[in-house]
């Protein structure tokens, strides 16, 4: 007497659904973490770009003997000490201040020179 054989092959739902949960598990992980890369660099961007400006203005600020207090405005800075007005990777603007105080970055606090 023969045996009927099964001849379909492929995956039965619960190995569909597993597969799907495992790839759900990994993203739910994955993606956040993602997201947090990505804002830590563009805070670390920031830092660098207001680093590279606070530098510019105090070499502006030795080549013209100025004083603090004294107002930088970005036109000073670009193109003899900065070769571009940086931009901001969160969408935001630079503000230069006045000399002896740090520039600022108008998407918020997080951005400031002394954080690291």
């Amino acid at each position: 007497m023969k045996r009927p054989r099964n001849t379909k092959k492929g995956f039965t739902l619960v190995e569909i659904m597993i597969v799907v949960l495992i790839i759900g598990i990994l993203l739910a992980i994955a993606v956040p973490n993602f997201v947090r890369a990505r804002e830590r660099a563009r805070a670390k961007t920031c830092v660098g770009n207001l680093k590279q400006l606070d530098s510019a203005k105090e070499q502006w600020a030795m080549e013209n003997r100025a004083d603090d207090g004294a107002a930088v405005d970005m036109t000073d800075l670009v193109p003899t000490y900065v070769k571009a007005e940086p931009a901001c990777p969160s969408g935001g603007t630079y503000d230069t201040t006045t000399i002896g105080e740090d520039p600022t970055c108008s998407t918020g606090g997080e951005h400031a020179i002394g954080a690291n």
